[in-house]
């Protein structure tokens, strides 16, 4: 499902496998990434871009759906931005997520961010920024009409507010 955002809504936030669209300046993206990845997508000249929450890049299953979750997740994305306007060879993205939460599970983060780029690489869309592994959880902020994303390292103690929400503080990187 894409979220529009619009002139009574300037924020949202968006869980797994959900992505949201937005075009004006105080128009905001917020989620909180563990494994999962979050690929900020815009266009400079028309000041429209999205993000979406990829939880896998090929989900259990046997169907077509299931073995491309993550490009689904990325072609719907494109889909919805150039439906709003935008020129698919003038978008550029910001990648982030993709850690290894629970040490010695799985490598879910690391397979994230290679689907992601391999696929940023085959779209021929640049990434201009990019911010994956690790052992801890980010919250990402996303201005869609300017590309700008300000990224925060969730600390420990706050693990249990993942499962409540978007903690809301501005003391994280920015990544313009």
């Amino acid at each position: 499902m894409t979220t529009r955002l619009g002139a009574g809504t300037t924020r949202v936030y968006i869980a797994q496998g959900e992505q949201a669209i937005g075009d004006r300046p105080d128009h905001v993206i917020t989620t909180i990434l563990g494994s999962c990845i979050a690929v900020c997508l815009w266009s400079p000249d028309q000041s429209l871009g999205g993000m979406n929450h990829i939880l896998l890049p090929e989900s259990p299953g046997r169907d077509i759906a299931a073995r491309g979750a993550g490009a689904c997740s990325m072609e719907r994305l494109v889909n919805a931005l150039m439906k709003c306007g935008a020129d698919r060879g003038a978008l550029r993205a910001k990648v982030f997520g993709g850690a290894s939460i629970v040490a010695g599970l799985s490598d879910i983060g690391e397979r994230n961010a290679k689907f992601v780029f391999e696929y940023l690489e085959t779209e021929q869309i640049p990434c201009l920024a990019k911010s994956t592994g690790g052992q801890r959880a980010r919250q990402i902020r996303f201005w869609p009409a300017t590309g700008q994303v300000q990224q925060r390292f969730v600390r420990p103690d706050e693990a249990p507010a993942l499962q409540t929400g978007p903690v809301e503080r501005a003391n994280g990187l920015e990544l313009l």
